[in-house]
């Protein structure tokens, strides 16, 4: 990826870990990666729809385990607490969004923008978790708490229409 696009070290290019944590390269584009990387969540989560709930659930619960340490490794080998680029967090984050979400790609569209909006305003106790909580379990937990609130207000409207 061209220098004028691209903040991300040259490692996410050549390490699995980095490319993963990076959500597949998403969060490589300079400006507002965590949006590019919640994009590249929204083709995952109509797959994930057509498991069983226990089965959405576990994808949930492996990628947060697995996020943790991909991202703390991450950020550890970067030097860096958390990385604008890295972004499994926001692709786990969106997906426990849709988690009960009706299928459709208003719904998609709808969670998309509940889970940018919490995760950027990072509301308490989204912030403070952002603030207090470092490593793997610290970068994660901010988008995961924001998904759980996105899922929240999706429910209600979900509810009301």
């Amino acid at each position: 990826m061209p220098e004028s696009i691209s903040h991300a070290p040259a490692s996410v290019w050549r390490n699995p870990i980095h490319f993963l944590a990076f959500g597949f390269g998403s969060g490589a584009v300079r400006r507002a990666p965590g949006t590019w990387g919640t994009l590249a969540a929204v083709p995952f989560v109509p797959l994930w729809q057509h498991l069983p709930l226990s089965g959405y659930i576990l994808v949930l619960l492996v990628s947060t385990l697995v996020g943790v340490w991909l991202c703390g490794r991450t950020a550890k080998d970067l030097g860096v607490h958390d990385h604008s680029g890295i972004v499994w967090d926001e692709f786990v984050g969106y997906w426990l969004t849709m988690l009960l979400a009706p299928p459709g790609w208003l719904w998609l569209l709808g969670g998309f923008v509940l889970f940018r909006f919490f995760d950027i305003l990072k509301p308490w106790p989204i912030g403070w978790v952002d603030r207090k909580l470092h490593g793997g379990l610290g970068i994660m937990l901010d988008d995961v708490l924001a998904g759980a609130m996105a899922l929240a207000v999706l429910l209600v409207v979900e509810q009301l229409v």
